[in-house]
């Protein structure tokens, strides 16, 4: 059963989502909360699977919040999703690099919802392939002179090769058929490289490849 915090400041917007939720056999709704501070002690107390995160919050906005759990090493099990009113929202880049797995706009469709919910619990970045391009060139616009590549010293060449084509933006299928190997071979990879990195999932190794220089500006494809 994956249970799953809902964390909103508007409580029609968390009915909304619950009822969809708790009519899923494998899914249940854990608990719920108005603000950050509370969503952050919910999340200690229930221990849910995903948290469903309104960026925009009274008390502790859903960015701060989203630190204090990514943030926290007893928590490390919890993926935080977070909850936007535009596909490329402000803060949805902060977001990323704070340790959310994702981002959701709020009108989603319910079965990218339930999709969504699921694929984050299976150690998938929530972006879809069109979202997480258009992810990559906002960050890659945004980006300043790659950090030292150190921590790239520890990867293989394959597993170098597989992150930049996580980089720029491609599914373990795409990179399975780029590489001509199987998508269970390209998902290991994947999963390796994120292990050596210490990267909580795909996103955040997306912007590990900007940061250590691996992927540039203007590499989309």
């Amino acid at each position: 059963m994956i249970r799953v915090l809902l964390a909103d400041d508007q409580s029609l917007v968390r009915a909304g989502f619950r009822a969809l939720l708790d009519a899923q056999p494998d899914i249940e709704v854990a608990g719920e909360a108005a603000e950050g501070e509370e969503a952050v002690r919910a999340v200690r107390e229930l221990r849910p699977d995903v948290v469903l995160m309104d960026i925009r919050m009274p008390v502790l906005d859903g960015l701060a919040a989203t630190r204090r759990i990514t943030g926290d090493s007893a928590l490390e099990d919890v993926k935080v999703v977070m909850l936007t009113t535009f596909e490329l929202d402000e803060y949805v880049f902060e977001a990323i690099r704070s340790g959310a797995s994702g981002f959701l706009v709020k009108d989603t469709e319910p079965d990218e919802l339930l999709r969504a919910v699921r694929a984050v619990v299976d150690g998938d970045a929530l972006l879809s392939p069109g979202v997480t391009r258009r992810l990559i060139a906002e960050f890659a616009a945004r980006s300043k002179e790659p950090a030292a590549a150190d921590a790239l010293a520890r990867l293989t060449e394959r597993e170098r090769e597989v992150m930049a084509l996580v980089g720029i933006g491609l599914s373990n299928e795409e990179i399975a058929r780029r590489l001509v190997v199987s998508p269970l071979t390209a998902k290991t990879h994947v999963s390796r490289t994120m292990v050596k990195l210490g990267a909580r999932d795909r996103a955040q190794l997306v912007v590990l490849a900007y940061e250590s220089g691996l992927v540039r500006p203007g590499w989309l494809g």
